[in-house]
């Protein structure tokens, strides 16, 4: 079976072909459906296997980051989204589409007693649009390819249920936000992202240890330097790098001097999505 990818579209959002062509090469079809399809037939759904909702900056990130096309979704799409990942199917936000995802009830989800938004994204910390490659190290199930610790002070980190960051232990990818800082909403939210496994990605140096909130290694000031979260599921996946950015080895910017090949690291992010949904 060859899974069909819905990438949805907004006024504002620029990496939706980009998107697509990661998920062609990981061997699904990829669509394009405006928003505003989804808003008049929700049911449109239950024709995909995956949803991805791309990066740029949906309505202009009037008001704040993805806030317009979170709310778009949370009171018009929450139960048709539930439903989706209800059936298995995997979703992914992409920077602006992670911000959309935590500004919604999808991440990370009911979580320390909570629902509603108990997540956000906010400005970073050195108050400018940051672009520049950054080095990732994930909490994957096969807790033996990747040893992401929890915060200092704090037990270690179970592993990730996340479905998109199986077999990955480390990446380089690209950050491009101006409001990239993950802001859990008091301690006990962050306490339990890290006890429940829904910390897929931090921000690492180059050795791999970790960033230590420190300039440029983490790029924005993130809490516990989070890069990326998923919900209790493991299948909706939000992380403010871009993985669809080193899908080919020649993307990285020391491809020649390193003398890489092939893929990217990015590729297998959706390569383990479209895995999940043939098996």
């Amino acid at each position: 079976m060859q899974p069909t990818t819905l990438i949805l579209r907004a006024a504002g959002v620029n990496c939706d072909q980009e998107t697509a062509h990661a998920f062609e090469l990981a061997g699904a079809r990829s669509e394009f459906v405006h928003i505003n399809r989804l808003l008049e037939s929700p049911g449109l759904l239950d024709r995909y296997q995956i949803l991805a909702i791309p990066g740029g900056f949906s309505y202009g990130d009037d008001i704040a980051a993805g806030r317009i096309l979170a709310n778009q979704i949370r009171h018009h799409l929450a139960d048709a989204l539930r439903r989706f990942v209800e059936a298995g199917k995997p979703i992914i936000g992409i920077c602006n589409g992670f911000q959309v995802l935590v500004k919604t009830d999808l991440l990370p989800g009911d979580i320390a007693g909570r629902s509603g938004q108990t997540a956000t994204l906010t400005a970073n910390d050195c108050g400018r649009f940051v672009d520049r490659w950054v080095h990732l190290r994930c909490v994957a199930q096969a807790s033996s390819l990747c040893s992401a610790p929890s915060p200092s002070g704090q037990p270690p980190a179970p592993p990730s249920a996340c479905i998109w960051t199986q077999g990955i232990d480390a990446l380089d990818l690209p950050v491009a936000h101006g409001e990239g800082k993950f802001v859990p909403l008091d301690d006990a939210v962050r306490q339990a992202l890290w006890a429940g496994g829904q910390v897929a990605l931090v921000y690492a140096k180059a050795d791999g240890s970790p960033a230590g909130g420190t300039f440029p290694d983490n790029p924005n000031g993130s809490v516990d330097d989070i890069a990326g979260i998923t919900d209790p599921t493991g299948l909706v996946l939000g992380l403010m790098p871009h993985p669809e950015r080193h899908v080919d080895a020649i993307q990285h910017p020391a491809w020649s001097r390193l003398r890489l090949t092939g893929q990217g690291r990015g590729l297998q992010v959706f390569q383990n999505a479209v895995r999940h949904v043939r098996a």
